[in-house]
Order: C-alpha cells, then structure tokens, then sequence
C-alpha cells in the first residue's frame, strides 16, 4: 500500500506523478504498516465476476504524521462500523483470476484488505 508524499507534506494514496502542490513526489509511505479508522462502508450484493458476494467495502483514513490519507478497499469481515480501528492484511487475490472476460495473466490479483483491530 505504497502512498506519496510531497514538498509540502501531503500524501495521496494512491500515489500520484503531480502532488496537490504540483509537485513530484519526494518520498514513499507504507500505509500497511500503519492502522487507520474506518470513515465509512458499505456492503455490495451485486458483485462483478469473480468478486465475493456479499463484498463489504470500507472507506478508512490513515493518520500518517499528522496527515491525514484516506484508501478505499475490501474489508476481511461482514462486521464492521463506522469508527472502527482497521489495520491493512495482504492477500494473494482480491478476486478469482479465472472469472471474467480477462485472461489471468493479464493483470495482478492481488492487493490488501482491511481487518478490523
């Protein structure tokens, strides 16, 4: 979960080439080694080919040095609620590889979910 930082101390996540100041960035930061509270989340039934159903996804911020950064993604469990402590667990697949129209090898599967604390 690689984010960047900038010249004025902002961090995006993801990580992007132009920074709000219009700067490149100037340093990476690993959310997965921080926790971050959940800000919302919302459960899809209708999930595209591949992905669990039911997928409850979270939207969490990070407090990274006072900086605040926020990340949207999976979450490991049904329970969860809005103010609770997250911490980001990697996964080999966030979605089966053989669903779909893709072909497998085309792009990676596999990314962080967050896990309730």
């Amino acid at each position: 979960m690689e984010a960047y930082r900038y010249s004025d101390g902002s961090i995006t996540y993801p990580g992007h080439d132009i920074g709000p100041d219009g700067s490149e960035p100037v340093d990476t930061v690993d959310l997965s080694e921080y926790t971050a509270e959940v800000v919302t989340w919302t459960r899809s039934t209708a999930t595209p080919p591949g992905v669990r159903a039911p997928n409850t996804l979270a939207i969490v911020e990070f407090d990274v040095d006072g900086e605040p950064v926020r990340a949207i993604g999976q979450v490991t469990t049904e329970e969860i609620e809005i103010g609770d402590k997250i911490r980001p667990v990697y996964v080999d697949e966030l979605r089966e590889p053989g669903a779909g129209i893709r072909e497998p090898e085309s792009q990676e599967w596999d990314g962080y979910r967050f896990e309730p604390v």
